[in-house]
C-alpha cells in the first residue's frame, strides 16, 4: 500500500518523531546533541517555524511545532540532512542515520498542545536520561528546563505555552511544573503518538462507547484530534489536492505559469527565469514561485534547483509572492479564482 501524503498548511501544528535507522542511536555524545540543537535553532528561527516542545532521546527525538510559511517538509529536509552530514562526517561513518521518513502528526491543538507539551518534556525522564524531575528541571537536552527558566533558548516559544498557565511568569511556571508532575505518574501516552480513529477517540473504550452510541467519527493515521477536526484537514488536504491535479490536467506546468507570469508583468518568460536583482524579476520570480508552490505542489527543492537559488530563498520568494499577488489582485488563470 502506498503511503499517505502528510498534511500540512502554515499554522498547522506537528508532532515529530525522528528515529535512528533500526532504532540505532543518533547522538553519540553531548557534542552531537549540541550540533542538533544548533541547527535546530538556527533553521526554526530562519523560516520563522515556532516550537513549543522538544527532546533528544539517545535514538530518536520529539518535535511539537507549529509552521509558517515555510514547509514541515522543507525544514525537516534542511534539519535532517545538514545533521546526517556532519554526523558521518565526525563519526567516519557512511549511509543513511535515519528512517526513510520521520513521523509527522498534524495536531488538534485546543485539546492537544499542552498534553502534548508534558508528554514529550518527560520523556527524559521515561528514558532515565534523568533520574528525577528535579534533575529534569536543569536538563539541557529537553524544552523544559528553558520552561522552567534553567536554559535560554531562543528558538523555543516559552511565552505563549506559560501563558497558559498565568499572566506572570513566576506563578505561570509554578502551575505548569506542577501539571508536568502530575503527568508522571500518568506513564506512557499512546494515545499521543498517532493519530486514527483509536487514539483520537481516547481508546479503544471510548470507541466502543460511541458504537454504543450509533456515534461515527472519522479517523486518519496522520491527525490526532476529533472527528470534525480530522474531517476539515481531510477536506481541505483533498481540496488543494485536487486543484493541483486539475491545473496540471489542463497543462499548466513550471514554464506555462512563467508564461502567465511573463504576460502579467509584459516582458519575455526567459526573463521570469533569469537570476538578478532587478525589482521587476524579483517580482517575476516571486509570482512563478507563488502559483509553483501553493496551486501546482511543486516542493522547493524542485524549484531551488531550476531557479538555481537555495531552498530558503525559495520560501522567502513564495511570501512575497503571495503579498504581491493579493495585494494586485492577481490570479494564475485569467479571469479564474486561482
Amino acid at each position: 500500500m502506498p503511503r499517505k501524503a502528510r498534511i500540512d498548511a502554515p499554522g498547522a501544528l506537528h508532532h515529530i518523531i525522528i528515529r535512528g535507522i533500526e532504532r540505532r542511536r543518533i547522538f553519540a555524545d553531548d557534542r552531537d546533541r549540541d550540533n542538533f540543537v544548533g541547527r535546530l535553532g538556527d533553521i526554526l528561527t530562519d523560516t520563522q517555524t515556532f516550537c513549543f516542545s522538544w527532546a533528544l532521546i539517545p535514538n530518536h527525538v520529539h518535535l511539537l511545532l507549529r509552521t509558517g510559511q515555510t514547509s514541515l517538509s522543507t525544514v525537516m529536509r534542511r534539519l535532517l540532512t545538514g545533521y546526517a552530514v556532519s554526523y558521518n562526517r565526525r563519526h567516519r561513518r557512511h549511509g543513511p542515520l535515519f528512517q526513510n521518513r520521520y513521523r509527522s502528526i498534524l495536531c488538534q491543538e485546543d485539546p492537544y498542545l499542552l498534553e502534548l507539551v508534558r508528554y514529550i518534556h518527560l520523556n527524559p525522564l521515561r528514558a532515565k536520561l534523568v533520574a528525577t524531575l528535579k534533575q529534569l528541571d536543569t536538563y539541557p537536552y529537553s524544552g523544559h528546563s528553558a520552561l522552567m527558566g534553567k536554559v535560554s533558548r531562543d528558538f523555543q516559544d516559552t511565552d505563549d505555552v506559560l501563558k497558559l498557565f498565568g499572566k506572570t511568569v513566576a506563578p505561570a511556571r509554578k502551575k505548569y511544573r506542577a501539571f508536568v508532575a502530575r503527568g508522571v505518574e500518568r506513564g506512557r501516552r499512546p494515545d499521543l503518538v498517532g493519530g486514527g480513529l483509536v487514539r483520537s477517540a481516547g481508546g479503544w473504550s471510548a470507541v466502543k462507547a460511541m458504537r454504543r452510541a450509533q456515534t461515527r467519527m472519522k479517523g486518519d493515521e496522520r491527525i490526532l484530534g476529533d472527528g470534525e477536526f480530522a474531517r476539515k484537514i481531510l477536506d481541505t488536504a483533498r481540496e488543494q489536492y485536487e486543484e493541483s491535479y486539475r491545473l496540471k490536467a489542463q497543462g499548466y506546468d513550471l514554464d506555462k505559469v512563467a508564461q502567465r507570469v511573463a504576460t502579467i508583468m509584459k516582458i519575455k518568460p526567459e526573463q521570469v527565469w533569469a537570476a538578478g536583482k532587478q525589482p521587476i524579476t524579483v517580482i517575476a520570480r516571486s509570482l512563478l514561485c507563488y502559483w509553483a508552490v501553493r496551486r501546482l505542489g511543486f516542493t522547493a527543492t524542485e524549484l531551488a534547483k531550476r531557479l538555481g537559488v537555495s531552498q530558503p530563498a525559495v520560501s522567502i520568494s513564495v511570501k512575497r509572492g503571495e503579498k504581491i499577488a493579493s495585494k494586485r489582485q492577481l490570479k494564475l488563470i485569467q479571469g479564474g479564482k486561482l
